[in-house]
């Protein structure tokens, strides 16, 4: 059906972490909490997780949550969540990529649902959203129990086809018919690009269509 159809709505789905920002976010947020001297001495300790991810021999998930658990186990949900709304404020800015977020007005300026999917954390993805005035965003977010980090996640990573699925729930509830775009920057996104009536993946600064 055609996007401009009164019965139909498009909407925009983003990768965050190299389709919006110029780099990863998690890291930058690690050294935001912690400091760069307990950042870094925890790299050094962590090196053979990350190894073992970079050749791999565990999965992304699993690597994943060992870092958050060495760095933000035991931190309370408040403190996270006031550190997220800083990170997002004051240092997720300098991260952002010109050709994503071109792309992301472009959308908004068209009257679009905008919406990230991503693996990274609600902790400062929800915030972030908040400010650009998207819709809630569909990512990975940290396991609490008595209002203090586990280090492990909530559910699944949402990475690679958990973001499929994701984004096939939230569709349930979003009523009408849908003309959706897809951006992401790497083969863990292509599951997501698939599935969008027009899907994009950024290769050497421009969104080439799939």
């Amino acid at each position: 059906m055609n996007a401009s159809s009164p019965s139909s709505t498009t909407i925009a789905f983003f990768d965050f972490d190299g389709t919006l920002t110029r780099s990863d976010s998690l890291l930058p947020f690690l050294r935001s909490v912690v400091g760069h001297k307990k950042f870094y001495s925890g790299l050094i300790k962590l090196t053979p997780v990350l190894l073992a991810y970079q050749t791999g021999i565990i999965r992304n998930d699993v690597a994943k949550q060992r870092v958050l658990t060495y760095f933000l186990r035991g931190l309370s949900r408040r403190e996270l969540e006031t550190l997220g709304e800083k990170f997002a404020h004051q240092c997720l800015p300098g991260l952002l990529s010109g050709v994503g977020m071109n792309k992301l007005s472009w959308h908004q300026s068209q009257g679009h649902r905008c919406l990230l999917v991503s693996a990274s954390l609600d902790i400062w993805l929800t915030p972030w959203s908040r400010i650009q005035e998207l819709e809630p965003p569909l990512c990975s977010a940290l396991e609490y129990q008595d209002d203090l980090s586990t280090g492990k996640l909530q559910g699944y990573n949402c990475y690679g086809t958990e973001k499929v699925r994701r984004i096939s729930q939230w569709l349930e509830t979003a009523g009408k018919h849908h003309t959706i775009y897809a951006y992401g920057d790497n083969e863990s996104d292509m599951p997501m690009l698939r599935q969008a009536d027009f899907g994009f993946i950024l290769t050497h600064g421009t969104f080439q269509p799939i």
